[in-house]
């Protein structure tokens, strides 16, 4: 990485990360992720694939934030933004709304110690 890093490609990176995640953890496998008793209520033959439950229940599985899953008309209609444009806007949100957790004594203390003994190295070095 050097001198350059691109929080909007960091940004992109954590999406697919956490979709990698999922993936991995795996889709569970039930009478509610299976849709049993909309199958039931439905009956055979029927596309259970533009069911209301269907798409739900696929929301709660992956949705991503920067990626668009739009149809190109849609996408088209609601201004064109990629997928890198949209996650320079959200390194904007980001940088201005995040409010990091403050850390606790014992890290602080840690960080404090770590500085100190580098400084007597430095200086014992010289």
């Amino acid at each position: 990485m050097g001198i350059t890093f691109d929080l909007a490609q960091l940004v992109l990176d954590d999406e697919i990360a956490g979709m990698i995640k999922t993936a991995v953890n795996g889709i569970a496998v039930n009478d509610i992720t299976l849709s049993i008793d909309m199958i039931k209520e439905n009956g055979q033959f029927h596309d259970y694939l533009a069911h209301r439950s269907t798409f739900d229940y696929m929301k709660t599985i992956s949705s991503p934030k920067i990626m668009n899953r739009q149809m190109r008309h849609q996408w088209e209609k609601n201004g064109e933004k990629d997928a890198y444009e949209r996650a320079r806007d959200e390194v904007k949100t980001i940088l201005k709304t995040h409010k990091p957790a403050p850390l606790s004594e014992e890290v602080l203390k840690k960080v404090s110690d770590i500085v100190s003994d580098a400084e007597e190295e430095r200086g014992a070095n010289s």
